[in-house]
């Protein structure tokens, strides 16, 4: 039987045109409402939650992580594929590459990050050790394989608080300390989905280099633009990955520490 796939899409994909006869599903959660689509391909049910809302309303550190993480624990879903637009540390990166990603540094600051904040739900401190999924990094990519797309295997995402640029100095900071990639949105995605034991994995596009590595001043239209023209292979790489996806995976990221009675009652 195949598994319950969620797809995430970042900024650029707030749908995907290849799921079949896709219908609005929200779910209330104690951290607040979640607005999903849920559709079919290859008989295989498929959901998907635009990050920053259908028409990119929510600024990266205003996205509610939580209810939208907690959602798809109360939907039941087995797996989520995730992407992100990111700015390169790294010329060998370059504009239009895909990575999926395997490592994290987390510069935010403003964000809840935790589902557990003491109270009935206790103190947990989730292993982070390997923060995605093997199981859905090689179903990315072996999906790259199949669809002839080159996808760069492993990389430090640099999450920063946003929704500023970054400066020179900072960039140049990030990949003194191994960072290869820098975006806004992964953490506390990456961590909420390992506490709620969801399967989790991202694959990322650059579409810029960062500050002081560009020759030119940052925007956000080169961002857009850069998604736009990739976006194609970006929908049907995840649907392709999604049926990759083994009902049956040795990867350690389940059953997770969060309760279904932790997020579906009232908000505190």
């Amino acid at each position: 039987m195949p598994v319950k796939v969620a797809i995430i899409g970042g900024t650029g994909l707030y749908e995907n045109p290849h799921l079949e006869k896709p219908e609005k599903v929200i779910v209330e959660t104690r951290f607040g409402r979640a607005l999903l689509y849920r559709g079919r391909h290859r008989e295989q049910e498929i959901y998907f939650l635009a990050r920053h809302g259908a028409g990119h309303g929510l600024p990266p550190h205003l996205v509610n992580y939580r209810a939208n993480i907690a959602a798809l624990k109360i939907l039941g879903i087995d797996a989520v594929l995730a992407t992100a637009a990111v700015g390169s540390l790294r010329q060998e990166m370059a504009p239009g590459d895909l990575v999926v990603i395997d490592q994290f540094i987390d510069f935010t600051r403003g964000r809840p990050s935790t589902f557990f904040e003491g109270g009935g739900a206790g103190v947990v401190h989730i292993d982070m050790t390997e923060p995605y999924c093997p199981a859905l990094r090689g179903a990315l990519l072996r999906a790259g394989e199949t669809l002839g797309e080159d996808i760069v295997d492993g990389g430090c995402y640099v999450c920063t608080e946003g929704p500023r640029f970054e400066t020179p100095a900072e960039i140049a900071m990030f990949a003194r300390w191994g960072g290869d990639l820098v975006g806004m949105t992964n953490v506390p995605e990456v961590v909420l989905a390992r506490e709620a034991g969801l399967c989790y994995a991202t694959i990322t596009l650059v579409s810029n280099y960062a500050a002081g590595i560009s020759a030119a001043p940052l925007s956000h239209q080169e961002v857009l633009d850069e998604m736009a023209r990739r976006k194609g292979a970006l929908d049907r790489l995840l649907l392709e990955a999604a049926g990759g996806i083994a009902a049956k995976r040795t990867c350690k990221c389940s059953p997770g520490a969060l309760k279904l009675e932790d997020i579906t009652d009232e908000k505190p």
